[in-house]
């Protein structure tokens, strides 16, 4: 007698959704896991990879394979591992994704911008820019490996709080404890953490901090702001007293849910601008990429004075530094005027979409450093140029005038003199 095998699948996954989460993938691309599979690769087959996944998923017999680990050196010291999964898993963790994000996009703080549809890290910077000429001192929090410490059953709690499907708390649960694999082949069992680079973690980092430090703020320290981008946030105090207060009892809710303030990053400051009397240390910090700091600006009436303000951070400028020195504009003799403009067009324009926010003229002065290695540049191309570092800059400026927007940092204002 022939057994019919049951076809009815435990869960009722749409093959929509996973197929939704395969052209987010696409469109997001990134680098293959494991099974050194590209997305490339995954589309050659794509009918019946999609079907195998959405059936094992669908079947409950869906296992992620361990996570691939990759270092990339941090702005400070140090080095971050980043999860690379499989292109397969990531179109599951993605279609997951987009099952909790409308359910938890309602629920989520104002304040918290990190990963989140329609919020950004500048909307962070303004937010806290603004906050900081109505408050004398800010708590600067950084959570110490913070996607290396999350303790996985609170994590799980908490997401069970906004789902009735049973197949995502069953994938979040295999994700967290999937292992990471490292180069040379061997594994690392994790018993707590969510890797950074995974499609899964921002959402479930989101709703971890929900509950820890967002709704318990809001609860607890009403009068006193927040900005979170992820791990990282400010918290706005009226005294230094209030400052010390709140800053101790974060610590201490930190350290309920398994997680650490670090010592190092984590500190008082005081906003110091004109009006401001009183003295502290610390008297800078950094936010998404920005440093604050008292800084000389004009007023509307064009009276200068200081004001605590946002530019682009100390560390974000030796990062682009590092990027100009790897473009060896000045070995690029091979490559015309137009060529190199294309080259580095894209990049700069980054930047200045980013860090020209706030403070843009902080940025000119770094930006500046790109028309030294076009000159370096000309005098290794044309022989005239040679021997005359001077004749070298007013061909520059000359090609400037000529043709003014050539180069994005040229259009946003970073040209040479001449």
């Amino acid at each position: 007698m022939n057994v019919q095998k049951p076809t009815v699948k435990p869960f009722a996954i749409s093959k929509k959704l996973i197929f939704e989460a395969y052209r987010k993938v696409k469109a997001n691309k990134g680098a293959a896991g494991i099974d050194d599979q590209s997305i490339a690769d995954f589309e050659e087959n794509r009918k019946d990879n999609l079907y195998k996944l959405w059936n094992r998923m669908s079947s409950g017999t869906y296992f992620p394979p361990p996570v691939r680990a990759v270092e990339i050196p941090k702005k400070g010291a140090g080095k971050r591992i980043l999860g690379v999964p499989t292109v397969a898993d990531r179109i599951a963790q993605t279609a997951v994704a987009m099952l909790l994000e409308p359910e938890m996009e309602p629920l989520f703080h104002a304040d918290s911008y990190g990963y989140r549809p329609n919020r950004s890290a500048l909307d962070a910077v303004g937010a806290c820019r603004k906050r900081c000429w109505n408050y004398d001192w800010a708590i600067d929090l950084d959570v110490r490996s913070f996607f290396d410490t999350v303790p996985h059953d609170q994590l799980l709690e908490m997401v069970s709080r906004h789902t009735d499907q049973r197949w995502v708390l069953l994938y979040v649960q295999r994700w967290l404890k999937a292992p990471l694999q490292r180069a040379d082949g061997t594994t690392i069992a994790r018993d707590r953490g969510t890797p950074q680079g995974s499609s899964v973690s921002p959402i479930l980092a989101n709703i971890f901090l929900h509950y820890v430090f967002d709704m318990w703020m809001t609860e607890k320290f009403p009068f006193a702001p927040f900005e979170r981008y992820c791990d990282d946030g400010v918290v706005h105090c009226k005294t230094e007293q209030q400052a010390k207060y709140i800053k101790d009892q974060i610590v201490k809710r930190m350290a309920d849910f398994g997680l650490e303030l670090h010592p190092d990053k984590t500190k008082i400051v005081y906003c110091k601008e004109d009006g401001r009397e009183g003295k502290h240390d610390n008297v800078r910090f950094d936010f998404c990429g920005y440093t604050f700091r008292p800084r000389q600006a004009k007023n509307r009436r064009g009276e200068c004075f200081i004001g605590f303000l946002p530019a682009i951070g100390d560390g974000s400028v030796k990062a682009i530094r590092s990027d100009m020195r790897a473009w060896r504009i000045g070995r690029r003799s091979d490559k015309s005027f137009s060529e190199l403009a294309a080259m580095i067009n894209i990049v700069v324009a980054g930047w200045i979409n980013f860090y020209g926010k706030f403070y843009p003229s902080r940025l000119v002065l770094v930006l500046r450093h790109i028309n030294r290695l076009l000159v370096r540049w000309a005098m290794r191309k044309y022989k005239r140029l040679r021997t005359s570092r001077q004749r070298a800059w007013a061909w520059l400026a000359s090609v400037v005038r000529r043709e003014p927007n050539l180069f994005a940092h040229w259009r946003f204002g970073a040209r040479p003199a001449g």
